[in-house]
């Protein structure tokens, strides 16, 4: 299942598809290590949601939930045992 990397809970993983935006915005992106195939976990979401904080290439960042409804993320499903 693919989502927005702005629609994410708190704990959920899984890896980049597709980055979106054009110009700065999208040029940002790849400079943080926002790049399709890349694996991202949700860490923290402030109480209205915005910033986020996720786990990427081994490192801590935070994205304002206008940068992070750019990024198309295929999601990981929980294998239920």
């Amino acid at each position: 299942m693919q989502k927005k990397l702005s629609d994410f809970n708190v704990g959920e993983t899984g890896h980049i598809v597709k980055v979106e935006g054009e110009g700065k915005i999208r040029r940002r992106l790849f400079d943080m290590g926002v790049t399709p195939g890349a694996d991202v976990i949700l860490m923290k979401k402030a109480p209205l949601g915005d910033p986020i904080e996720i786990t990427i290439r081994g490192y801590e960042l935070t994205l304002r939930k206008n940068e992070a409804i750019y990024v198309t993320v295929e999601v990981n499903e929980e294998k239920e045992n």
